[in-house]
């Protein structure tokens, strides 16, 4: 049985979508600002590996990730580059797009763009308006009023309305009435975007955004609904608020979140300027390697991001690249069903890749054993294939010059047999010492000898 964590009630839960054999998944994905960095990566692929993993069990999944494209950081940045604002947003949504696919991330089913739904925003707010749970305060801002649900806010978060309201404070500008009232509608200063409303010109919040679009493509009671667990508060409790005080009806039945990535012990941060640069890590270690980083720390468990541990991550894909060259698939073989069998037990305990991916090397080894003894491996390597085709790491293909260099090392490593046969130890180890200073291990065993590089 698949079961869920689920950040609204803090338990795991048995997966019980709103439709038998369907699922449907909305997923905040990135403000454009600025260019992607590896927090943005591990949202991405974590949730793409949610969704292959719910179609490998047969689910058919609707998946709806946004774009943020109007939003005060992005205006800021806009401004502070000389680009309007719907030309930087373009343009990172580009970089966004390009990194993501570099990490094997499958473009989502609808990717709504928040500019592109402002009728849905007006009307939501509209409906808040009328059921008095939110106000227009007279110089063409809408609030939303916390104070209306006051006994219901906070179940997704966790905190106590109280507590809330004494640590926050009305800022001057401000003509909200409670303290936690938050922006549904912003009236537009001068040279700022905006759109016709019937309060004021201006643009929405970013909380009713994610709220009209979910319930624009997946309805009231969706199954999913994802992001980063920076999300939780306020932006997701928010979007409850909204959605549940409009609809009258539960906005979403599960709350998946994953956890941060850190650098040295810290959250990053595009504020504080902690971060470092996706596409450079891509460049730098290949964007299947970054995501097998990702997946080898279970998804809602915070991840230290060290040039160690994604070089251990290269070197694994490096195992189940060799692995699928000395036994090629046959297509004719049925993957081994007790190697399945464990992945798929490890993967519905919460999507565990931790233990998955542990499975999928048991297999690794056992499939090379066998190649060693003069076994047949072709189930387990079947099993193996399947299982890099559900995670999204099957390893590259490698490129011309690499090939060629393949070639040369086994070469190498035919002449060292060769050489060992005859007993010319001096030649053996000259081969060994030429291998080695080429990055590339070897190991003798019955039958025969394997490299692969460091």
């Amino acid at each position: 049985m698949l079961t869920l964590y689920n950040t609204l009630g803090r338990r795991l839960e048995p997966f019980e979508p709103r439709q038998a054999g369907k699922a449907a998944m909305y997923v905040c994905g990135p403000t454009v600002q600025s260019e992607p960095h590896l927090g943005h990566g591990r949202f991405a692929v974590v949730f793409d590996m949610i969704r292959r993993y719910l179609r490998w069990r047969g689910f058919e999944v609707t998946y709806v990730r946004n774009v943020t494209d109007v939003e005060d950081k992005i205006i800021a940045a806009a401004a502070a580059s000389g680009e309007t604002m719907e030309a930087r947003a373009e343009r990172m949504v580009e970089l966004f797009h390009a990194t993501f696919q570099e990490l094997r991330v499958e473009p989502p089913d609808v990717e709504p763009r928040a500019t592109e739904h402002i009728p849905q925003m007006i009307d939501l707010i509209e409906r808040l308006i009328d059921k008095g749970l939110a106000y227009p305060a007279g110089n063409g801002d809408v609030y939303f009023s916390v104070r209306g649900l006051d006994s219901k806010y906070g179940k997704l978060s966790g905190r106590n309305v109280d507590d809330l309201r004494a640590g926050v404070r009305i800022e001057v500008n401000e003509a909200k009435v409670d303290p936690l009232d938050f922006a549904l509608w912003k009236a537009s200063k001068p040279g700022e975007p905006a759109w016709d409303s019937p309060w004021a010109p201006g643009r929405p919040g970013w909380h009713i955004e994610c709220s009209a679009m979910a319930a624009e493509y997946l309805g009231d009671g969706f199954d999913i609904h994802g992001g980063g667990s920076d999300l939780i508060f306020p932006h997701h409790e928010n979007e409850i608020a909204q959605s549940e005080g409009a609809s009258g009806e539960i906005f979403a039945r599960y709350w998946l979140h994953n956890g941060m990535v850190n650098l040295e012990g810290e959250k990053m941060s595009k504020s504080t300027g902690h971060v470092i640069d996706l596409a450079g890590a891509i460049e730098e270690f290949g964007g299947v390697a970054v995501r097998l980083l990702y997946l080898r720390a279970h998804y809602r468990s915070p991840l230290e991001f060290s040039e160690a541990l994604v070089g251990e991550a290269k070197d694994a894909l490096e195992r189940i690249r060799r692995v699928l060259e000395r036994a090629p698939l046959d297509a004719a073989i049925e993957p081994d069903s007790t190697v399945l069998d464990r992945f798929r037990v490890a993967m519905d305990d919460d999507f565990g890749t931790p233990d998955a991916i542990g499975v999928l090397f048991d297999a690794v080894r056992e499939a090379n054993r066998l190649i060693d003894s003069g076994g047949d491996p072709a189930s387990i390597v079947a099993a193996v294939d399947e299982i890099v085709e559900v995670l999204g790491i099957r390893p590259p293909e490698r490129d011309a010059g690499e090939g060629g260099e393949n070639a040369r090392i086994d070469a190498l490593v035919a002449e060292r047999d060769r050489a060992r046969a005859a007993r010319d130890f001096a030649t053996s180890d000259r081969i060994r010492d030429e291998l080695a200073a080429m990055g590339v291990s070897i190991e003798d065993g019955a039958g025969g000898t394997r490299w692969h590089r460091r």
